[in-house]
């Protein structure tokens, strides 16, 4: 239902683990996700840890479904030192190709314990159904 639209992401992912540098509104970081279909919706599930509800952004435009995010630095008075900070900061980013067989003018969005969930309904054209086939009464011909 879906088509990842960077295949390079994983490897930029890897490579922000291993130099420590967060993502940029030039250059967002990934953000984890899981999806699946559950019934007559599919869903998305992105992992966001620590972003508040107002640092969401989520667009569709045409099939293209993006969701950005920004985690903020907690503030903090000038007396604290920090003495770890494993917690990314910075802007993350997922764009993601929908398929046609999805209704985005039905998206919905829901965020709680740092999971945003947004359900997408299988559109009624692509929903499978049953055709009724006419008997021979319905089709006679009239002859003259």
């Amino acid at each position: 239902m879906l088509m990842r639209t960077d295949p390079f992401r994983e490897l930029d992912r890897i490579a922000q683990q291993l130099t420590g540098v967060t993502g940029t509104w030039s250059r967002p970081s990934a953000m984890p996700m899981d999806a699946y279909r559950e019934g007559e919706e599919y869903v998305i599930a992105l992992d966001l840890p620590g972003v508040a509800k107002d640092a969401i952004d989520i667009d569709v435009e045409r099939n293209m479904l993006t969701v950005k995010a920004e985690r903020r630095p907690v503030v903090k008075s000038d007396d604290v030192q920090m003495e770890l900070s494993e917690r990314p900061l910075g802007v993350f980013s997922r764009q993601l190709v929908l398929a046609d067989t999805l209704d985005t003018e039905r998206i919905t969005a829901d965020y709680e314990a740092g999971v945003l969930t947004l359900r997408i309904p299988i559109a009624e054209r692509a929903k499978p159904r049953k055709i009724a086939i006419g008997g021979e009464s319905e089709h006679k011909q009239i002859s003259g």
